[in-house]
């Protein structure tokens, strides 16, 4: 870490910063000269900025603040080391951090924690589960008094409809991706294709699969803060909230996943196209635990209009080979690549809690021997009798605070902060405007 700083002689201040469990970045400020310092022995800062709202103030009734005396926590470098900002005009670097206890046990309530607790679960096990995510985001013109899609910096025309898979749409903004990837390269973020969606205004950029799942959720992570400061630079709004327009779809955050054996061979490759015993088993804990840990997948207000039947956002619990309508499609494709795709969750996630609960459920799954029901053909939104995932915010947080699943892949300290961070959002929330939800969930998701 100290060498990266040593060959970039003009960083001349650094930001240290940890996800808190809305995937915000909270840290601090420090000019180079003292980076050392850090990189030696942490920082601190209160466990109660983990858990802070939407907004960033305190949990009213959190344990964490006046009855515990808001102690501080210790939070030291991740393995991810230094990395280039590109997005502000200063040269600056970021030094992504995570939080421990004064005696150097992790805090159950940080979601990096969270993850790594799952990650290690497989590892005693022999497994390593591979990941993948595609990320979907709006750019959109917030100068006036609605939203819309930009001007294109070519043509000066703003295009008013969507335009899916639109090469066109594309080049349009080819600025703009050219400096994302270019970001990308010098953040170590493994950017793969992109393509525009059917949303106004609206891309995809798929990351590449990884074979460490605390890296894939950093990616993902460090790319949303990335996609979002970096088109401020360039003069207009990026954001992952899931449904900005009322009338197009809403954006998701897909994720493929594979398991490994200590062998490095895929458990659910059975050299054909309907896979493995393990990996029903895997698809009837990530089916089994959809209900419960909806909140994760959709944690916000506006999560919830994305979530309607017909608007290529699942709603049903099932499954099928692929079936986009369902909310666990199996791709097809080479046997050796045999993987799940989760297709819930939006893309105003945060990406630690997501992997967390994706990959916990899978392994319940494993280890329980899981079996699911018949995978479904045919359009899932028009089938009765099928599970569905909650239909509301409020229903999502109950489910969430009331169910016995969670607790064998979340720190119950964990699951305690995140309904408390809910509810108290979801009562300030009810005082505002559509517009000003809207305004909150721009920027910060």
């Amino acid at each position: 870490m100290k060498d990266w700083l040593r060959k970039h002689p003009e960083v001349r201040t650094i930001r240290v910063a940890a996800a808190d469990l809305n995937g915000q970045a909270r840290g601090k400020r420090i000019p180079a000269r003292f980076a050392e310092n850090v990189v030696k022995n942490g920082t601190r800062f209160p466990f109660s900025v983990l858990n802070l709202d939407i907004w960033g103030e305190d949990i009213d009734d959190s344990p964490l603040v006046f009855e515990q005396g808001d102690q501080d926590g210790v939070l030291k470098p991740t393995e991810r080391g230094f990395m280039p900002m590109p997005w502000l005009e200063a040269p600056t670097a970021l030094l992504p951090i995570w939080m421990f206890r004064e005696n150097g046990t992790p805090y159950e309530g940080d979601p990096r924690h969270a993850l790594r607790a799952v990650v290690d679960r497989y590892k005693a096990r022999g497994l390593t589960p591979v990941c993948a995510m595609e990320l979907e985001f709006f750019l959109i013109d917030d100068s006036g008094k609605s939203l819309q899609v930009p001007p294109s910096p070519r043509s000066g025309k703003r295009r008013k409809a969507s335009e899916t898979l639109s090469i066109r749409a594309l080049d349009a903004f080819d600025t703009f991706f050219t400096d994302l990837y270019d970001a990308c390269e010098a953040m170590d973020i493994p950017a793969d294709t992109s393509t525009s969606e059917t949303g106004l205004g609206q891309f995809e950029v798929n990351l590449m699969h990884c074979d460490d799942a605390l890296r894939a959720a950093d990616d993902a992570w460090l790319f949303k803060m990335l996609v979002k400061g970096l088109a401020r630079r360039h003069g207009f709004a990026a954001s992952f909230m899931a449904k900005p327009y009322p009338e197009y779809s809403g954006s998701g955050l897909h994720t493929h996943f594979s398991v490994l054996d200590a062998k490095g061979e895929n458990i659910f490759d059975s050299g054909g196209p309907k896979g493995t015993a393990v990996l029903r088993h895997a698809v009837a804990g990530c089916l089994n635990a959809m209900h419960d840990s909806t909140l994760i997948f959709a944690p916000h207000a506006n999560s919830y209009e994305r979530l309607v039947p017909g608007k290529h956002a699942p709603t049903a619990i099932s499954w099928g080979y692929e079936n986009r309508t369902a909310s666990i499609r199996i791709p097809a494709g080479s046997p050796s690549a045999r993987r799940i795709e989760h297709r819930i969750a939006g893309g105003d996630v945060n990406p630690y809690l997501m992997l967390a609960a994706i990959l916990g459920a899978a392994l319940n799954g494993i280890e329980d021997a899981q079996e699911p029901a018949a995978p479904i053909t045919g359009n899932a939104y028009a089938m009765e009798g099928l599970p569905q995932i909650p239909e509301s915010w409020e229903a999502a947080i109950e489910a969430f605070d009331s169910s016995d699943t969670l607790s064998r892949f979340l720190p119950k300290e964990l699951i305690r902060n995140y309904v408390l961070t809910k509810r108290q959002e979801l009562h300030y929330l009810a005082e505002l405007t559509p517009e000003e939800q809207v305004e909150l969930y721009l920027d910060t998701v």
